[in-house]
């Protein structure tokens, strides 16, 4: 069974395009960008965009009701990420995090405690800057999966 991968297109790295364009090139990868705005990752035969309508959560619905198991969601919604492992795939950041049954309640937790202290009026800092250093993670964290499900579609 083949693996297909799914982007949350909103907010995604322009540094990470190529090194996915690369991986969905040499794997013959099958490909959803989902936005609700126009996003190009480049030209493959192997990339559909879809773009929802624009409103809360529009895009990750999508996702969600497509993903099946073993397949790969990358996303930086924490929300988003929790309802895809439920659904038995896979799903990593845009930082090479990987979201998984074990941790994926801790994130949520600190996404709540982040969000209840900026709902009190409290700056945060919010995200380091994307770094060559991020791009390096998600790149090795990207090759895992895809070599993790490589051998177990043999």
């Amino acid at each position: 069974m083949q693996m297909t991968l799914y982007i949350d297109g909103d907010a995604f790295p322009n540094l990470l395009k190529p090194i996915l364009l690369r991986a969905i090139e040499r794997l013959a990868l099958p490909t959803y960008v989902i936005s609700n705005k126009r996003i190009n990752f480049g030209e493959s035969k192997h990339i559909t965009y879809i773009m929802v309508d624009s409103g809360t959560d529009e895009a990750d619905h999508s996702i969600v009701e497509m993903v099946k198991e073993g397949d790969l969601v990358i996303t930086a919604d924490i929300p988003l990420a929790d309802r895809v492992i439920t659904k038995k795939a896979y799903a990593i950041d845009h930082r090479g995090g990987l979201f998984t049954v074990d941790n994926i309640k801790h994130y949520l937790a600190m996404r709540d405690l982040m969000q209840g202290i900026r709902d009190s009026g409290e700056t945060t800092k919010g995200p380091a800057p994307f770094s060559h250093k991020n791009a390096r993670e998600f790149a090795n964290q990207l090759n895992k999966i895809l070599t993790k499900q490589k051998v177990n579609a043999k």
